[in-house]
């Protein structure tokens, strides 16, 4: 009987190993993708306040057609930003606490690059939203 009893608990402790690594394995990548889905989620926040500003007339404060000024430079835009949407700077996930790198990558067209938290063991290293005046991509690197 001694045996048996014996076996069960080897039996046990085996079964209880393997739920506790699969456990840590699923939450791994629950917080992976919960990483993912904050920088997304917040990169077409700022994609939707950026197609706002554009279209908004110079006038009203807006970029009245353009995110950047005569020089090329994203001033415009990337201080309306600064003043405003202050809150999406730093999330949770974001790497620095600015979060959020907004650059111009084209005449029509800006792109937010979001980078995690370093050491997470994540196996993305970016998301980068490409903003149009009336289209947003994401594409998670």
């Amino acid at each position: 009987m001694g045996q048996q009893q014996l076996l069960l608990i080897v039996l046990g402790v085996i079964l209880v190993g393997v739920a506790v690594v699969i456990g840590i394995q699923y939450f791994s990548v629950g917080a992976e993708e919960g990483a993912k889905d904050e920088l997304v989620a917040h990169s077409l926040t700022i994609g939707a306040n950026a197609q706002e500003w554009y279209k908004k007339p110079v006038e009203m404060g807006g970029g009245g057609g353009s995110w950047t000024t005569s020089e090329g430079a994203l001033v415009a835009f990337d201080a309306y930003y600064t003043n405003n949407l202050t809150k999406l700077h730093k999330t949770t996930n974001s790497a620095t606490p600015v979060g959020y790198a907004v650059t111009v990558s084209g005449p029509n067209q800006i792109q937010i690059v979001a980078t995690p938290r370093p050491n997470q063991g994540f196996t993305f290293t970016a998301v980068t939203t490409t903003i149009t005046p009336s289209a947003m991509n994401t594409v998670i690197n």
